[in-house]
């Protein structure tokens, strides 16, 4: 989705403890999904992969669809043996019979709970598109309270609708999650800043914890394809360090007007990193907020690619 390589900048970013308390866990590997779209062999054989490699600290869950389980069942059963490694974390995403997708979630955590698979793997959480904050409500009522549920706000009303301070406010009433989609394969599919901001900082002054999807393969917001295709239209892209370091601000205060600036930076040289935290312009943030942020709020976000991300990070010196 590259359409230029990352320019190193002459004051390199450095790794340091506040992007290891940043970066830890943050991507969702969901190379099912578009416009990786891979097939389950490979995209379980990657992150098998992924989970080996000197990154490994940066992966999260692996996602999959509630009605592809028997076939990633199938696909880890192939691999070849492993000792004494932990289970995968895995977050499913149900179908439109949820009560079905959620008996099925339950059987697949008992096989492999007993089964001498390869790997051994678990369903942690579920992410469900909603379209109301009736529906949060009511399909709350049917999932079990262990499962971390993320309900995808719609946000096409922009950023002043009552329907996503609604929905919001639903998922804070279930103790539930929220889940904002900042990408895809068109350009209306990218969330203006402005919603972007608005949905973190309802989620703050609601004590909701969030993760996003799609759209954020690049650190720092930036021009790219909009696919894997040479003839791909292009537009520019959420940086996934601007996300997660406005909500971090936010978190703590930041006026919503500044979070929008932070979001739409696209200076790799604005931010800072010490081993105190971060310093973007005049504004710091410290390590205890990025961590606390991290730990209950921003919690990660899902990618088709997890090279891409790393890719660009090592070239802003970040790894």
């Amino acid at each position: 989705m590259r359409t230029r390589t990352l320019q190193l900048v002459e004051n390199s970013l450095h790794a340091t403890d506040g992007t290891r308390v940043l970066l830890r866990g943050l991507i969702d590997y969901a190379g099912l999904f578009p416009p990786a779209s891979l097939g389950m062999a490979a995209a379980v054989a990657n992150y098998d992969a992924y989970l080996r490699s000197e990154h490994s600290w940066m992966l999260g869950r692996f996602i999959v669809p509630v009605v592809r389980l028997a076939e990633f069942e199938e696909a880890v059963g192939r691999l070849s043996p492993a000792q004494d490694e932990a289970a995968w974390s895995l977050s499913a995403l149900p179908g439109p019979s949820p009560a079905a997708d959620l008996a099925r979630i339950h059987e697949s955590n008992d096989r492999f709970a007993v089964s001498h698979s390869a790997r051994r793997a678990r369903i942690e959480s579920l992410e469900v598109k909603i379209s109301s904050a009736e529906e949060i409500e009511r399909l709350s009522k049917l999932i079990p309270a262990e499962l971390d549920t993320y309900f995808e706000i719609p946000w096409a009303g922009g950023a002043a609708s009552s329907g996503l301070r609604d929905c919001i406010m639903a998922v804070a009433h279930c103790g539930r999650r929220a889940k904002i989609r900042t990408g895809g394969e068109t350009a209306d599919k990218f969330p203006a800043s402005e919603i972007v901001v608005e949905f973190i900082r309802l989620c703050a002054a609601s004590s909701v914890a969030f993760k996003a999807t799609a759209g954020l393969h690049h650190p720092v917001r930036s021009l790219h394809h909009l696919t894997y295709q040479p003839d791909s239209a292009s537009t520019t892209m959420h940086g996934f360090l601007n996300v997660f370091l406005a909500a971090a601000f936010l978190r703590v205060g930041m006026d919503p007007r500044l979070a929008v600036e932070l979001l739409n930076e696209q200076s790799a040289s604005a931010f800072h990193f010490d081993p105190d935290g971060l310093l973007w312009r005049e504004h710091r943030l410290g390590l205890d907020d990025i961590s606390a942020a991290r730990r209950d709020f921003a919690v990660s976000f899902g990618s088709c690619s997890f090279t891409e991300p790393v890719d660009d990070l090592r070239v802003l010196g970040l790894l």
